[in-house]
């Protein structure tokens, strides 16, 4: 059996680019049963209402949604368990100073594999105001109508030449 290389998007959070500032991103590893390891390669899973807590020196990860595997039978997991992140000794340490800041959280914003292993890229953020939502609304329309300009100009160059 040849071995899984390269990386496979699992579930994305885009919710959360939209409400927090992202400061800083951290790759971690999953610690996982064996049916959510499963059920994940079926592409099933929420990281909707997920976020990252810091306890007593380990980072956990609350709320996400791996639903159960259809296959399982007794030894199958709950799907909304917490699970622990894997990393390093520093970057909790990092992650506990940092957070202890005012509006400081961490986010889950992608879950994949990569080279076969259970990846979740969480991020330290900050939350947003509904007024800096709103810029960023503005700012990507204003991107895209721009985008939009600069193509059909160069559609009408191209019709002259």
């Amino acid at each position: 059996m040849a071995k899984e290389t390269g990386r496979k998007l699992i579930a994305q959070n885009k919710k959360a680019r939209h409400d927090y500032h992202i400061l800083d991103t951290y790759e971690c590893g999953l610690v996982l049963t064996g049916t959510e390891v499963k059920s994940l390669r079926q592409g099933r899973a929420s990281l909707a209402d997920g976020f990252a807590q810091l306890d007593k020196g380990e980072a956990w990860l609350h709320n996400v949604h791996i639903p159960e595997y259809s296959q399982g039978t007794w030894t199958n997991h709950s799907a909304r368990r917490r699970r622990k992140l894997l990393l390093h000794r520093a970057e909790i340490d990092k992650l506990i100073h940092k957070t202890q800041e005012s509006g400081h959280t961490i986010v889950p914003l992608s879950l994949y594999f990569r080279d076969g292993r259970a990846k979740v890229e969480v991020a330290l953020a900050k939350g947003k105001k509904d007024y800096d939502k709103r810029q960023t609304l503005r700012e990507k329309q204003d991107r895209r109508e721009t985008d939009r300009v600069i193509s059909a100009a160069r559609r009408r160059e191209r019709g002259r030449v």
